[in-house]
């Protein structure tokens, strides 16, 4: 099973290196939101199997605390990217 805790952390590390890289070729607001977001959401899910291989459930009420975050905060962006319009 730690295996597979690895290959995810491993997987989940790829996907923000490559986030990164994409933050620096990004020319517009809206796309470095947008890999804002990927790159939060990718350090909660290597953050979830830590919380698994240690059994804290500590853990996992950060990680529900951090995604209802993480929503508000993409939502409230969106509205001033869009000035406001729906």
């Amino acid at each position: 099973m730690t295996i597979v805790f690895a290959i995810t952390v491993v997987l989940v590390g790829i996907s923000a290196l490559l986030g990164v890289i994409a933050t620096l070729r990004a020319n517009s607001d809206a796309s470095r939101a947008v890999i804002g977001d990927l790159l939060f959401f990718s350090a909660l899910a290597a953050f979830i199997p830590v919380g698994l291989l240690t059994d804290s459930a500590v853990i996992f009420d950060v990680a529900l605390l951090m995604t209802m975050l993480g929503i508000l905060a993409t939502l409230a962006l969106g509205q001033i990217l869009t000035r406001g319009r729906r």
